[in-house]
């Protein structure tokens, strides 16, 4: 009998076990358990054929939590799962989910084989709502697994007083309703600096029920289906549209793809202190020089994530800097993180980096009157303001589905408009 060690890992709420299984479980699916005790799980017994129990494949199970500040594979990481496996998982799930908008609390289980090659990958977004990856015999095959929940449409419109987060919640709406919102624009619009008073927002989104003895009880807010900002910072409109069963995105009405290859910020929630400028009066050194940046003030510990991907040319003191981090990208563009209290773990020079992966963490380090970062951007060795680069978008939409995302697009933009809308189709 195999004896079961659980490799040591800073994540306490990490449990690691290896499982002998003559197959993957389906998630959710119970086990009959032989034995269960200190340090064992369970074991879960192949079938008896002719009284001849058949020697089963080994199968290492690793399961936890995505912790607040951290990721996905930095947890992964930590726990000695190989780089390329890692690479496998977050490659597969591309278009179904995406890993940079994870949030504390997401749970995930991981099966490997006795080679460390992935047999399944299971990430659960809620109680209700998660995916599977699965190794078959004709590759991997992922699917959604979510409890069957109504999706009713619903509207929400209002104008900005103070913020988006309060404006949304004070109408009744959720938070998570805020934060994707701002996601959608996040290629667009620095939620934190441009957002005017004024401003106003219009969200069509699912609100998903479950019917438990013909009562129905609302859950939680689904997809955001269309979205549309209108402020001083300009008028921004996007409708979702799946390209392929499971895998969808956000576009604009014209068919082009909201996502860009630079975000505005680095990071969702800050208070921004001092812009890009040619003169400003440093509050240290009480000289006046130019501030090719901009500050984002934030509680120490704010997560701070790259802008773009790229691999870190620098993480170490950087004199005035403080903590510095600096990440090099194509085309000859280097993005800058300043003042920072850590690093995120696993973090060195040569690291690739995904657009909004947590780098580091907020601090007040070098010449700083407070928590805060300073972003700041080079291309070709030269200082650019942040809030002015424009950068290419991601893919389009493809010729062949340009007219079924017409037909979506007009009869969702008609019901963000609180319009009817009936089909030219029969």
């Amino acid at each position: 009998m195999s004896t079961l060690r659980r490799p040591r890992s800073r994540f306490p709420h990490l449990a690691v076990a290896a499982l002998l299984c003559a197959a993957p479980a389906a998630w959710g699916s119970s086990l009959d358990v032989l034995a269960a005790g200190p340090g064992l799980e369970g074991l879960a017994v192949a079938p008896s054929v002719s009284g001849v129990t058949p020697p089963a494949p080994t199968r290492h199970v690793y399961e936890g939590s995505i912790e607040r500040g951290t990721t996905l594979s930095t947890q992964l990481r930590e726990i000695g799962i190989p780089a390329k496996t890692i690479d496998e998982v977050t490659r597969r799930m591309r278009g179904h989910f995406d890993f940079r908008r994870s949030q504390p609390g997401h749970d995930y289980t991981l099966v490997l084989d006795d080679e460390l090659r992935l047999v399944e990958f299971h990430y659960r977004i809620s109680s209700t709502d998660g995916w599977s990856l699965r190794r078959t015999s004709n590759g991997f095959r992922v699917r959604r697994e979510e409890e069957q929940l109504e999706a009713r449409p619903a509207r929400v419109a209002g104008v900005v007083v103070t913020n988006l987060y309060s404006s949304i919640t004070d109408l009744g709406g959720e938070g998570q309703l805020a934060r994707d919102f701002a996601d959608i624009f996040a290629w667009d619009i620095d939620f934190q600096r441009e957002l005017k008073t004024g401003d106003s927002y219009q969200i069509l989104y699912e609100k998903l029920y479950r019917t438990t003895g013909g009562r129905d009880t609302y859950v939680r807010p689904g997809r955001i289906l269309a979205a549309r900002f209108e402020g001083k910072a300009g008028s921004l409109t996007a409708v979702y549209y799946e390209t392929e069963e499971g895998r969808g995105g956000y576009y604009r009405p014209d068919g082009s793809s909201v996502e860009g290859r630079f975000l505005k910020a680095p990071m969702r929630q800050a208070r921004v202190t001092s812009s890009y400028t040619n003169a400003r009066r440093h509050p240290i050194l009480n000289v006046t020089r130019p501030h090719p940046g901009i500050d984002y003030a934030a509680p120490s510990g704010t997560p701070v994530w790259a802008v773009a991907d790229g691999v870190i040319q620098h993480r170490g003191w950087g004199g005035g800097f403080g903590n510095l981090i600096k990440v090099r990208h194509d085309n000859g563009y280097v993005s800058y993180y300043a003042h920072l209290s850590r690093y995120a773990d696993k973090l060195k020079v040569g690291t690739r980096v995904q657009q909004k992966q947590v780098i580091g963490y907020v601090g007040s380090t070098g010449l700083a009157t407070g928590p805060h970062v300073c972003f700041r951007i080079k291309r070709d060795g030269k200082y650019v303001d942040p809030a002015r680069l424009n950068t290419p978008a991601g893919d389009p939409i493809p010729a062949h589905l340009v007219p079924g995302f017409r037909s979506e697009r007009d009869a969702l933009l008609a019901r963000l408009d609180g319009r009817r809308w009936a089909s030219n189709r029969n």
